[in-house]
């Protein structure tokens, strides 16, 4: 218990460190100096936040249940957690930690479309899409069964993955500031960006927020492979 109330401290204090920051300079300190890149006229309700900010505690509970899990796969011998960097070098260090959000977008992305199927839908996915207006708050916003999906692919990670601690931490450090940027509804990529040929395969506020207004598009995480394949894109600006 106590490991697992270490883990909760650490996610928890990230979440309201990340999502917190993202909020109050965009949404209370400077929010003039970012209107022209607003997604969206209106801004979300305070109770919005509230729900957003209720929810994402339960999910951290869920997330530090499976980091406890993935602590305790690790300490018993049963995951692929090397302490050492010299064992693989700096270059795969690197390299891991692209594999592992490439892996986890594959996972993401078909979990994502399977949880928008209607009946899946209104059971495990629908506490994340009542917010259409999205804030920095809602990108931990998800009901008990969806974080308890959406936190499995650490655990699996670790299994089939060989993973330094540091690198589990700049990947879930990444996880985090990702989903806050792609849920602030201010676009921070350059204007036309998404026609640069790295701009073309990365997602931002743009490309997740027309899936919050739309359903059927935009089902990645990181990056837009998956619904490039799939012929599931479509980048639009939603005013």
């Amino acid at each position: 218990m106590l490991l697992m109330a270490v883990i909760f401290s650490i996610l928890i204090l990230r979440y309201f460190l990340v999502a917190g920051l993202f909020f109050f300079y965009f949404f209370k300190w400077n929010p003039d100096a970012w209107k022209a890149r607003k997604l969206h006229k209106k801004n979300p309700t305070s109770s919005q936040f509230k729900k957003e900010i209720t929810w994402s505690v339960i999910t951290s509970i869920i997330f530090a249940i499976a980091g406890t899990l993935s602590v305790l796969l690790w300490q018993q011998g049963n995951s692929q957690i090397y302490l050492d960097v010299a064992q693989f070098g700096w270059l795969y260090f690197l390299a891991s930690i692209l594999i592992a959000m490439i892996l986890h977008e594959t996972y993401y992305y078909w979990l994502h479309r399977w949880m928008h199927t209607p009946f899946i839908f209104r059971i495990v996915h629908k506490v994340h899409h009542d917010s259409i207006v999205v804030s920095p708050w809602t990108a931990f916003s998800f009901h008990p069964l969806e974080g308890l999906l959406e936190a499995l692919v650490l655990p699996a990670l670790i299994f089939i993955l060989p993973l330094h601690p540091y690198a589990i931490v700049i990947y879930l450090t990444i996880m985090t500031i990702s989903s806050v940027v792609n849920h602030l509804d201010i676009e921070l990529f350059p204007k036309h960006f998404e026609k640069h040929w790295l701009g073309k395969w990365l997602i931002g506020a743009t490309h997740h927020s027309a899936h919050h207004s739309h359903f059927h598009v935009n089902f990645g995480l990181y990056f837009t492979f998956w619904d490039k394949w799939m012929n599931t894109e479509n980048p639009v600006q939603n005013k």
